[in-house]
């Protein structure tokens, strides 16, 4: 089992709201539609986000979304872990590509997660704490995917030695906290940032 699909396993383990029970066919359909229209709704409107809005961008009935989420944060949590696996699964997709592709590649995928967790783990905290099980495991399971890239980027010595992976996602988090800047101006200003992981690297 490689890194990231461990760290899938280790997210799906830590929600039980989203743990992979055998559902239909049909019911496995519904409840992804689900999770597709909570990140829509959590990610545009946050805290106003409405359950019965989100029951009708999936296409099924309200009572549909309670057998599948019991209340508001069962939702919310299952949305959240949904995208941490997704962006945990895409490390697998930078197998084949070279060390420094593979890392900005993922770390691309990365600053696309950050803006819907801020939506996310807003109202997560209202309900819980910083320290909860789901978030450490979801944290863990990041550094579980993503640090491999950046060690075989280190190894093949396209990224400075002393970078620590905690440092690089910082780096990527603070680029995405840069008030108004447009989705470009934020990219551009990442690939200046990531071109600094370079600076010192041998050779």
């Amino acid at each position: 089992m490689g890194a990231e699909s461990t760290a899938v396993a280790d997210v799906t383990a830590a929600a039980p709201s989203c743990a992979g029970k055998p559902m239909r066919a049909d019911a496995r359909r519904n409840y992804d539609k689900l999770l597709a229209a909570g990140r829509e709704e959590f990610t545009t409107k946050g805290a106003n986000a409405s359950l019965e809005e989100i029951a009708r961008r999936a296409g099924v009935g309200v009572g549909t979304l309670y057998r599948h989420f019991p209340n508001r944060h069962a939702l919310l949590e299952a949305v959240y872990v949904e995208e941490v696996q997704a962006l945990c699964r895409s490390a697998a997709d930078y197998a084949d590509a070279a060390p420094w592709e593979a890392l900005t590649g993922w770390f691309g995928r990365f600053i696309d997660y950050v803006a819907t967790k801020h939506a996310l783990t807003e109202e997560m905290l209202t309900t819980m704490t910083k320290d909860a099980p789901v978030f450490r495991t979801c944290h863990d399971a990041i550094f579980g995917a993503g640090e491999p890239l950046l060690e075989r980027a280190k190894a093949a010595g396209v990224v400075r030695p002393d970078v620590e992976f905690s440092e690089a996602i910082a780096l990527v988090s603070g680029v995405m906290m840069v008030r108004n800047a447009t989705p470009e101006q934020k990219k551009r200003v990442l690939a200046v940032a990531l071109d600094g992981l370079r600076y010192g690297a041998p050779g």
